[in-house]
């Protein structure tokens, strides 16, 4: 199942302006007024100007928190997608409530205890980050995250994807039977999604600090449906005489 661009023209805009191209002026802006984040229970505000807005909304990092100010914006941010900006592309700061700046491995126990899977949902994420996927919350379909092409203005999500992982019986309840397989492949393919299932192998390393991300594997497996139709015989004679 290839792209599904959104109108005429959605997929010459998104050749002339790759993803990669729109985070490394997002890094770039970033490190040079030193931005930082506020640590807020479960996710990370923002405050951006007009040129770092326009480079969040069209990387798709955060989603916009309305306020009365007009020169400044405000951005929710996720624990992966904080967590991606301050460890991975190190163009963020983060403080707490107190102003204080958080080093690598506080910030890495408090996203941990706020989320059990974080190590491996963060793994996937950057994964799919670092290949210039646009990777956005699965909730509404029931899976771990949802990845575009390119901005979703431009582009339906092509994968639905869940995160699992092996290692010391993480399987998260999820997946476990054939019966589980084909409901979620049911709901991806009435929503013309393909199923991208990552499985994170952690090397027996524990996951207490977030050099540990550097020893995990991420092995990508696509699932699909079987139709017998692709396997008639009449089809197959006729593709035979051709």
């Amino acid at each position: 199942m290839g792209p599904r661009w959104k109108g005429k023209g959605a997929e010459a805009k998104a050749l002339a302006d790759p993803i990669s191209t729109i985070v490394s002026q997002l890094q770039s802006s970033l490190v040079q007024s030193s931005s930082q984040g506020l640590l807020m229970n479960s996710s990370v505000l923002f405050e951006a100007d007009a040129k770092q807005t326009d480079l969040l909304n069209r990387a798709c990092f955060g989603r916009p928190v309305v306020t009365a100010k007009k020169d400044k914006q405000w951005f929710q941010l996720g624990l992966e997608e904080a967590f991606y900006l301050f460890y991975v592309l190190k163009c963020i700061k983060i403080v707490n409530e107190n102003n204080c700046e958080i080093d690598s491995e506080e910030l890495w126990m408090y996203m941990t205890s706020k989320k059990e899977n974080f190590p491996n949902l963060f793994k996937a994420y950057s994964h799919l980050r670092m290949k210039n996927w646009v990777v956005r919350s699965g909730s509404q379909y029931g899976v771990d995250f949802v990845a575009y092409r390119h901005h979703p203005s431009l582009v339906h999500s092509e994968y639905a994807v869940i995160v699992l992982s092996d290692n010391n019986g993480e399987t998260n309840g999820r997946l476990m039977v054939w019966s589980d397989y084909h409901c979620t492949l049911r709901l991806c393919g009435s929503v013309a999604k393909t199923l991208l299932l990552l499985n994170i192998d952690k090397c027996g390393e524990n996951a207490t600090l977030p050099s540990c991300l550097e020893s995990y594997i991420v092995e990508e497996r696509t699932i699909t449906r079987w139709s017998p139709q692709q396997c008639r015989e009449n089809q197959t004679i006729a593709t035979g005489e051709s």
